[in-house]
């Protein structure tokens, strides 16, 4: 056989000894020299790959590394180097590919299990990522890094406990690393011990106080313990240790949102997405927020845009904003499904639910953050009170604060059982409704800020069930039904649950008071056509408003009353109407105020146009209590249809269009038709229409409760359920 040529030799061991001393672009050099006498030497083109991939090269890498492996195939390190190089081309499945071929030749290779790891994790497939951080455990339980990395996928998969005793191994390990604390912190941030994640936040700045993202995740913390305060002046210190974390920017904007101050919000989120066009649900809370200000800038291009990436998949929008911005059930089972995957998927840790039998009387569990002055407590109350106690024992999980107003007063004594659980984790909430021998657990809240659907990922009842909360399907599994109407949900394609059909959906208290129709000191008015909308702004789309502003040019004596929610959005919504050839004078802007100031106003208007796609729902109900018609367009969704079934339960269809042109001619009509507005307000006027029946709805929604657990006892499967009158 040839015997190499002895300098070409030299050569190499000469690069090799000048790349280990950190001299990359002289031993880069005589890599070259030695490819220019033999290019078929393969450690030259591998350890040449090496270089440029050390000097952040990765295409010249993967070139040279190529080469070099075709070569030699069967060399580990050649495969698991290219894999590196891969990643560095933000390639994950492609470098995947190549650590699997460097493990299969070298099944000990430790940092290539690693490496496949975090490539899984960039490609958010965590349930891939955890064995391989498992296994480089189990070659070196002392890892501190491996066991770090594995509690960031524990908790990405939703196994907080056992995130959490990674953390606390890594940590006593390696104690001195703020990465380490910060990580602990997000942890039991997740378990909802906020206060101890706080302790973990000040050692994790201790050791570094210009940690910024430990900043950020202290501010969620003090947020979610109620101290705006502090929560802001973290999200500050954030910004200011890095000015280009988007995420610090965005949890502000959040935070501002929650406060109301929109206009901040935006200039958060605008900087957001600057820095970081695909930060999880960024993309939605920025097209909101600007919905929220009635800024409808490129509004049709960025619906569309935001359409398309949750369509593929992309955590481009929550499912309740995609809900407010569109009419497609297809798009918001998407959006939901997408967020119970991220968020709250089926959590197996409990175990299954152990047969029981059935008892005399069945539990129900209703669980909700809303146990306050709140809408959807509003129309829930004369619910929980009306229930037969023969026939059902009632349980109230609270995940939310403790307002301590007339109405949680009113709705802690209103159940059997008030459990204020805010305090405690996802599985501590689910653990005592199964000790609890809940048999029907009922979610309120659904994909709305500050829900906890990882309590029902746990599986907190036999059978779980949507209700009221949440306009459109929930998209997870484990919710077996959603409880609603022939009306909201005529069909069943784009529903992940089955079915409950009532005669009506929406419950209602008709123990309120009702206003005079007076318009006196509410600085309305007097002898002109008062059309209303006390939707909130962010239902006010470009559609709506072009179909209000034509409205109003065909009834030259009327103005249209609207909420005064921010300044901002009273400066657009009047710079709008002024190209539709409307008056931004006959734009009224008014507070809500309390209750009884809403109610007065409701009552003196003359007509209330609703929106699309989001109708009114709670609002809608309001305006018919307080006798006040409601005109509607009927929509494809859940939340687009809600306000038709409310006007066909009070006797009202004749109010209900299915086209824009046709709500902007009746609108017209019944401006001009006083008579006719005087018997629709007639109508309203009885009292004893079946929606503001709470006690009968209730023998309604209990049939349904029935049948769900006989079911569930008989060992069948959920199916769809129909309640008749």
């Amino acid at each position: 056989m040839p015997q190499p040529d002895a300098s070409v030799a030299e050569r190499l061991l000469a690069g090799f000894a000048l790349q280990q001393k950190g001299r990359l672009v002289e031993a880069a050099a005589a890599y070259r020299e030695v490819l220019a006498r033999d290019p078929g030497q393969f450690d030259a083109w591998h350890l040449l790959g090496v270089i440029a991939a050390a000097q952040g090269d990765f295409a010249g890498a993967v070139d040279a590394i190529g080469r070099a492996l075709a070569i030699t195939a069967d060399n580990a390190a050649a495969h698991y180097n290219m894999g590196y190089a891969l990643e560095g081309l933000q390639r994950p499945a492609e470098a995947i590919a190549a650590y699997d071929r460097a493990i299969a030749l070298r099944p000990d290779y430790v940092t290539a299990y690693a490496n496949r790891g975090a490539a899984y994790c960039a490609l958010k497939q965590y349930d891939a990522a955890l064995p391989n951080f498992d296994r480089v455990l189990d070659f070196n339980p002392r890892d501190a890094d491996a066991l770090l990395a594995r509690a960031l996928v524990r908790r990405e998969i939703k196994d907080s406990t056992g995130a959490l005793a990674d953390c606390d191994r890594a940590l006593l390990l390696r104690p001195g690393d703020a990465a380490f604390h910060a990580a602990r912190g997000a942890v039991l941030t997740d378990l909802h011990r906020h206060q101890d994640a706080l302790a973990c936040y000040d050692a994790a700045l201790r050791l570094r106080p210009d940690f910024a993202e430990a900043h950020t995740n202290r501010g969620l913390a003090q947020a979610a313990l109620g101290d705006a305060t502090a929560a802001l002046a973290c999200f500050e210190q954030a910004i200011r240790s890095n000015p280009d974390l988007a995420a610090a920017h965005y949890h502000k904007g959040m935070h501002l949102t929650a406060r109301g101050e929109h206009g901040a919000a935006l200039a958060c989120f605008d900087r957001a997405f600057a820095l970081a066009p695909d930060h999880d649900y960024l993309f939605g809370q920025r097209l909101f927020t600007r919905m929220r200000l009635c800024d409808w800038t490129d509004f049709a291009a960025q619906t569309a845009q935001m359409t398309a990436r949750i369509m593929r998949g992309e955590r481009a929008a929550p499912a309740f904003i995609a809900v407010a911005v569109t009419d497609s059930p297809a798009l918001h089972r998407r959006a939901a499904e997408i967020q119970t995957a991220a968020e709250c998927p089926p959590n197996p840790v409990l175990g299954p639910i152990p047969p029981r039998a059935a008892s005399a009387k069945i539990r129900l569990g209703y669980f909700s953050m809303d146990f306050r002055l709140h809408p959807v407590a509003q129309l829930t109350a004369g619910l929980f009170e009306a229930h037969d106690r023969e026939r059902f024992e009632l349980h109230a999980f609270s995940y939310g604060p403790n307002t301590g107003d007339a109405l949680r007063r009113r709705l802690e004594k209103g159940f059997d059982h008030f459990h204020d659980v805010r305090t405690k984790t996802d599985v501590e909430i689910a653990a005592l409704a199964r000790e609890r021998c809940i048999d029907i657990a009922i979610d309120l809240a659904g994909h709305t800020m500050d829900s906890r659907g990882g309590i029902f990922a746990l599986r907190a009842a036999p059978v779980q069930a949507s209700y009221i909360g949440y306009p459109a399907s929930s998209g997870a599994a484990y919710i077996d039904y959603i409880i609603a109407d022939r009306m909201v949900l005529p069909g069943e394609a784009e529903i992940s649950e089955k079915i409950v059909r009532l005669p009506w959906f929406q419950v209602n208290d008709g123990s309120r008071p009702r206003a005079e129709r007076s318009r006196a000191g509410l600085g309305l008015p007097e002898g002109r056509f008062i059309y209303c909308c006390f939707n909130n702004a962010y239902k006010f789309t470009p559609a709506v408003f072009d179909s209000w502003m034509r409205i109003l040019t065909r009834v030259p004596d009327s103005v249209l009353l609207l909420p005064a929610d921010t300044a901002d959005a009273e400066r657009n919504l009047g710079r709008e109407a002024l190209p539709r050839g409307a008056d931004p004078a006959r734009l009224i802007f008014a507070p809500r105020g309390e209750q009884a100031e809403y109610f007065a106003r409701l009552a003196a208007a003359d007509l209330f146009l609703d929106t699309l796609p989001f109708n009114a729902h709670t609002t809608a109900s309001d305006a018919l209590w307080a006798g006040l018609p409601v005109l509607t367009q009927l929509g494809q969704s859940y939340a687009g249809r809600v306000a038709a079934s409310l006007l066909q339960t009070v006797g009202l269809a004749e109010l209900i269009t299915t086209t824009p042109s046709a709500y902007e001619d009746l609108a017209v009509a019944l401006a001009k038709d006083p008579g006719r507005m005087t018997g629709l307000r007639q109508k309203l006027a009885r009292r004893d229409s079946s929606l503001f029946d709470a006690k009968a709805f209730a023998g309604y929604i209990e049939a349904a409760y029935t049948q769900m657990s006989a079911r569930h006892h008989a060992g069948l499967p959920p199916d769809h359920i129909e309640i008749a009158r």
